[in-house]
């Protein structure tokens, strides 16, 4: 005589994918059951099978977490994040992650913010330049316009 066994089955945690990519680098990383990022709204969290969203991430730190593990650190100079069909891409220029939070930090800090500021620094140049460009050109139609 046959038995029917009552088999206990453990929930399944549902996860989601993450694309992380750069324009030297790009990683898969699966079982993601949490992600923690901050926008200009401020502070906020996807779980699966969140709605669809896209965003700018700031400078700063993201957080993640697998499932069954502890939370990861990534380290970003900004970037765009897309969530759909249960998949979540990060595009930047750069990233880093790591479990260690002192050492993303560390990094963060010293190699990311030294990016950042070469990068305002390139920013304000070119502003000048445009700015002295259109000085030229009104001057040059005001000349033009007076006959001289």
């Amino acid at each position: 005589m046959l038995h029917a066994r009552n088999h206990e089955r453990s929930p399944r945690v549902k996860t989601f994918v993450m694309h992380l990519q750069s324009p030297t680098q790009y990683e898969r990383v699966e079982n993601v059951a949490s992600f923690v990022g901050e926008d200009d709204s401020g502070l906020f969290g996807l779980l699966p099978e969140h709605a669809r969203a896209l965003t700018v991430l700031g400078f700063g730190l993201a957080r993640f977490r697998r499932a069954g593990a502890e939370w990861e650190y990534l380290a970003l100079p900004g970037a765009v994040l897309y969530f759909v069909d249960n998949a979540l891409s990060l595009s930047t220029r750069r990233y880093l992650y790591d479990k260690d939070y002192d050492r993303v930090v560390d990094i963060l800090r010293r190699e990311f913010a030294a990016e950042e500021e070469a990068l305002r620094g390139l920013k304000e140049s070119v502003r000048q330049l445009e700015e002295a460009v259109l000085r030229r050109l009104w001057k040059m139609r005001r000349h033009g316009e007076s006959g001289v």
